[in-house]
């Protein structure tokens, strides 16, 4: 710890100032941070600091508050990302589900058409076969 005492006028009192180099508690707040970010390129790594530099601890705590935030924020995207490619593969299911949709009300609607028609058919076949009957029991019962 350095002191220094010094009087600014005859008249004034003392003005004393102390300051000490060996202030360890930012330092030990730097230990605590850890020292490589797997996420960050070799160049972005934080630097460790010079721990007798207020500035460079604290140079080097907002280096890895963003080493931090940097991480999250990645973290984020990768979750979103992976959300998409499930979404985008649920879309081109529902794609998929459509068209097969629209082909089976075609066929649906083919085939009704076709039913109509072939009822239609059986029912005036069934009237022809009812007048040869008719027809043919007339022409038994006259001979």
């Amino acid at each position: 710890m350095i002191t220094s005492t010094r009087r600014v006028s005859p008249d004034k009192s003392e003005v004393r100032i102390a300051f000490s180099l060996d202030d360890t508690s930012d330092a030990k707040d730097v230990e605590d941070v850890p020292q490589t970010f797997p996420d960050l390129e070799q160049r972005l790594q934080p630097v460790p600091p010079c721990v007798s530099l207020r500035e460079s601890v604290q140079v080097y705590k907002e280096h890895c508050r963003m080493a931090r935030e940097f991480h999250q924020v990645k973290h984020e995207i990768a979750v979103l990302e992976d959300r998409k490619r499930k979404l985008l593969a649920e879309l081109v299911e529902d794609e998929e589900v459509a068209i097969e949709i629209a082909r089976l009300e075609e066929e649906f609607r083919r085939l009704t058409e076709e039913n109509r028609t072939l009822m239609t058919v059986h029912n005036e076949r069934a009237q022809q076969l009812e007048r040869l009957c008719v027809t043919n029991q007339t022409t038994q019962d006259s001979s």
